[in-house]
Formats: structure tokens, sequence, C-alpha cells
């Protein structure tokens, strides 16, 4: 009976509390990121210069958005370049979890290896492999700044080698909560070991798939400091002038900061329709994936 009395007191006590502690959050929450998203909506409905000068001129933003030829390209680009480095780094990071599970040595010092790199900055690790791959293709008399291919495949390199270590202490969480019963079960009926991967691994796994596929692939929509770093979206030719290794963040980027100040209004559509697309593409992807988990 005490102890129900003292339980009951506790959560009155947290109940009338917890705002004190919830409310500077909620309050940070707000002004950090509610009210400038619905600002930024506000604003791609105008045109200016400094917010305080915003003049309305209704869905003309989202007009030029979609005539723009280089948002076009940069959305193809983008969808192109995340949906390879999705596949790439989802095979190569459960493929590295499952060996890292498999009671190797030194198992533990390898992970740490591998997740290092995601502790870099973006902008650093462009730069750094900016001149890696330079030094390597001068031999070839080209520049990852000149080849759209080696710059396609340098944004894919960089990604890859950046996100699979994170990638792979999920999986590795997610291989670890395997039941050992069912993979004891599967030996004794006579699976072999890639059938017991297929079938048994994998599908226990599925929650640990929804997650890495949802991060990377928004990931490789927003990426931004690796592209502005190792390519900046060059090469740079046609007319008008298309930036061919130019994601959908650097175009709206550049939009807002290099070009007349009238395109500031369109950049900011560009950023809201870019949120819809990522939005609605990690939602889908979601749905799918969890979908996959109850059927298993």
């Amino acid at each position: 009976m005490a102890k129900s009395l003292k339980a009951n007191s506790i959560r009155t006590a947290t109940r009338k509390w917890c705002w004190l502690f919830l409310g500077p959050v909620v309050i940070a929450f707000v002004i950090g990121f509610v009210w400038p998203f619905f600002q930024g909506i506000w604003l791609s409905f105008c045109k200016f210069q400094l917010i305080s000068d915003a003049q309305f001129v209704g869905i003309d933003n989202y007009g030029k958005v979609f005539t723009d030829q280089q948002f076009i390209y940069s959305f193809w680009y983008t969808a192109l370049t995340a949906v390879v480095s999705l596949v790439i780094i989802n095979v190569l990071a459960f493929t590295v979890a499952y060996l890292l599970t498999q009671k190797i040595k030194g198992s533990n010092l390898f992970r740490t290896v591998f997740f290092m790199p995601n502790l870099i900055g973006g902008i650093v690790l462009g730069y750094i492999w900016s001149m890696i791959f330079d030094g390597f293709l001068s031999a070839y008399n080209t520049s990852i700044l000149i080849d759209q291919t080696w710059g396609f495949w340098g944004l894919i390199i960089v990604m890859c080698w950046q996100q699979i270590g994170y990638m792979m202490i999920i999986y590795i969480a997610g291989l670890n909560a395997v039941p050992g019963d069912m993979i004891e079960a599967a030996k004794i009926d006579g699976a072999t070991k890639m059938q017991t991967l297929f079938k048994v691994t994998i599908p226990n796994v599925m929650p640990s798939f929804t997650i890495c596929m949802f991060l990377s692939l928004t990931n490789g929509f927003k990426l931004f400091d690796q592209n502005l770093a190792l390519t900046g979206g060059q090469p740079i030719s046609g007319q008008p002038p298309i930036g061919y290794t130019q994601m959908l963040a650097l175009t709206i980027y550049k939009t807002f900061y290099t070009s007349s100040t009238g395109a500031r209004g369109t950049a900011q559509a560009m950023a809201v329709i870019f949120f819809i697309l990522v939005a609605g593409m990690g939602l889908a992807q979601l749905a799918y994936t969890r979908k996959r988990e109850v059927q298993q």
C-alpha cells in the first residue's frame, strides 16, 4: 500500500513539474525549427532581398523552378546518386557487419577503423578526397573537376567511405539480436550457411535494413558539403550553364547566394519542393520496408 501511494505521488509530481523541464526544449524547437520552417514556406511565395522587404508574388517562384534546367538536371542527378549510393552502402555495410559478427580475431579493431571516417566533417573529407583523386587522375591527364564520370563516381566513393561504418554499427546491433535458437534450429534441419543467411538472418535484420536504407536515401538526397568541397558542381558548360555534378542542395545554395537578389524567392521555392521530395521518398521507403518486416 505504501509503495502504491509513493508511486502515485511520484507520477503526480512528474505531471506537475515536467513542463518546467520540457518548456525550454519546446521553446528552442519552436524558435529554431518550427518558426523558420513556416517562414521559409511564406518566403517561397515572395520576392525579397531581406526578409523585411519581402513582396508577395504568388506562385511565380514555383513556375520558375519547373523551368529551371539546372534544377531539373540536379534532381535526376541527385536521384541517381542517392539510389546508387543506397545500394552500395547497404550491401557493403551489411557484408562487413556480417563478417565482423563471425567471431574473427581483431573484430573490435576493424569496427573502430570502419567507423572512424564517419567522424570526419564533410567539407574536410571532400577536400582530402579531391586531392587524392586528382593525384591519381593526373597520370591520365584529367581531373575530377573536368570529367563528369569521375565526378559522379568520386561522390559515390566519398559517400560510401564515410557512411558504411555508421550503417555497419546498426547492422551489427541487428545481427546480434537475431535469436540464436533459430540459427541452431536451421543448422539442425540441415540448412547451409547461405540458406540460414537468407531465410533466417536477413528476415530478422529487416528493422535494421529499414533504418539504414532510410538514412542512406535521405543522406544521399541532402548531400551538400561533400559535393561543394569535392567538385563544386563542375564541370560546368552549356547555355544556360549546367553544373554536371551539381546536386539539389548545392543548386539551391548557389541560386540563393550567387544569383541575382530576385532569385532568392526562387531558391526558397526550390527548398520547399526539395523538402517535399525528400520527405515523400523517405516515407514511401519506410512504408515499403516496414511492410516487408510484417510479412517476414
